[in-house]
């Protein structure tokens, strides 16, 4: 699985989030089966608010560009994606936006097209997150990103952890395994 370069984040900046967490446990699995993986922390890139009349008067943001060129170097992304209002956090928004920017001599969407996403949401409700997977799966199709079939979701995140950030739950756990091992193998095959 030497061609697998996993970019991992959550979309959310707040240091508790249990999406984080999710994350962290997802990467853990991708590296298991022999993925190089780099874990990010989207707090570590804080951004403006994506606004053209910016980007117009003081070009791309310092951030957005090592942002930018992190996805242009790898070629598979776990996002967990908190759920705000049924949708994606604004963060993670904002962070696709700046990044979808097309620099001069680059094409269209230049670090989204040929990516592969794994997809998966944390949240203290029942549903686990599911309504904003809906939209983050559309916005990422939308931009040349093939996107998984299957997703994770996590709900009753506030016993769903081990105080070592763990995963309680074997069968869940079992899932987010099989998750991990099906990115690593639908990346290594298209980018032989």
């Amino acid at each position: 699985m030497r061609n697998a370069r996993i970019l991992a984040f959550a979309g959310s900046t707040r240091k508790a989030s249990f999406n984080k967490k999710l994350v962290a446990v997802a990467a853990k699995s991708v590296e298991a089966v022999g993925a190089q993986v780099t874990l990010i922390d989207l707090a570590d890139f804080p951004l403006p608010i994506f606004d053209e009349d910016y980007e117009a008067e003081y070009g791309m943001p310092e951030n957005a560009t090592k942002l930018k060129q992190l996805f242009i170097d790898h070629n598979g992304l776990l996002i967990a994606s908190p759920e705000y209002n049924s949708s994606v956090s604004a963060v993670l928004k904002n962070t696709i936006d700046w990044i979808s920017r097309r620099a001069a001599g680059e094409p269209m969407k230049a670090a989204f097209l040929g990516k592969t996403a794994a997809i998966m949401a944390a949240s203290p409700g029942g549903l686990g997150g599911i309504r904003g997977l809906v939209h983050l799966r559309s916005i990422l199709q939308n931009i040349g990103v093939l996107v998984m079939p299957d997703q994770i979701t996590l709900s009753e995140t506030h016993s769903a952890f081990s105080d070592n950030g763990a995963l309680n739950n074997e069968r869940k756990q079992a899932s987010v395994d099989a998750f991990a091992k099906e990115l690593v193998e639908t990346v290594q095959k298209l980018n032989a």
